[in-house]
């Protein structure tokens, strides 16, 4: 096969963006979780464009991964691969990434991650559940429109103020299993509500995820405007990064990405 310059230049490892769900990877969020497991989403797409840094598409850990692995992913157990970047990106690191950074650009399709803190400490997933279903990743990459907004800045901490009320983290995992079960049903307005609720979530749980005095952009009132108008929308990760917005229309400024599921 051969490859464009920019092919070339971005390199063969997938990227991945993280949906509905995201923290109850860490377990210092899913200790707090009175109905086990929580679940996350994270979707495996081609890297056919260069991502923001700092922006919640987990570039850094990729470029790790590019590093390790001579820029392909080797052909080994998937399970394996996360362990070895994981353990590679997070020595000697007090605050570790989660591994759902990790599991998303290794594990082709849309997969629901299931954390409990009983297995594995809550470090590694108990359950995965993976789709690769031709026509429902057809379907996902025409309703997921990317609007970038910002990389978190220096300074930057989603940390700093924590609000781990069981209740909500409870509902933060549930957000998961409603937007994993909205992807497969294709069902755009269910995947819109779970995209919603994480963001609530977030809001109640790390209110410095989308408030912080080092932010320079007011991320709330953008996020609200959008789920006013479209299905559902969250940012990619802290700090904002990508807006991304659930809706089978147009997004105005928006870019679409391609999901990439496992190869027959």
């Amino acid at each position: 096969m051969k490859f464009s310059p920019v092919q070339k230049l971005l390199g063969s490892i997938p990227n991945r963006l993280q949906l509905a769900g995201g923290w109850i990877d860490q377990p210092f969020v899913s200790k707090h979780n009175p109905a086990p497991p929580g679940s996350m989403v994270v979707v495996q797409i081609e890297p056919n464009f260069r991502p923001m840094d700092r922006s919640g598409i987990a570039s850094g850990t990729r470029q790790i991964a590019m590093k390790l692995w001579n820029g392909k992913l080797p052909s080994r157990p998937l399970d394996e691969l996360v362990r070895e970047l994981y353990d590679v990106e997070n020595e000697g690191k007090s605050e570790p990434s989660g591994s759902q950074d990790m599991i998303g650009l290794i594990y082709p399709g849309v997969n629901r991650l299931d954390y409990d803190f009983a297995a594995n400490g809550g470090v590694f997933t108990s359950h995965i559940e993976s789709c690769n279903s031709p026509k429902v990743a057809k379907w996902l990459s025409s309703v997921l429109h990317l609007i970038p907004v910002e990389p978190r800045p220096d300074g930057y901490s989603p940390l700093g103020l924590k609000n781990l009320k069981p209740a909500w983290v409870a509902k933060l995992g549930q957000s998961g299993k409603i937007c994993y079960d909205a992807i497969v049903k294709m069902d755009v307005e269910k995947l819109g509500a779970s995209f919603s609720l994480n963001m609530k979530c977030w809001e109640t749980l790390l209110p410095h995820v989308v408030r912080h005095p080092a932010l320079r952009v007011d991320l709330m009132p953008i996020l609200r405007a959008y789920q006013k108008q479209y299905p559902g929308a969250m940012y990619s990760g802290c700090g904002g990064g990508y807006l991304i917005v659930a809706s089978e229309k147009s997004v105005p400024g928006a870019f679409q990405i391609t999901v990439r599921i496992a190869q027959k």
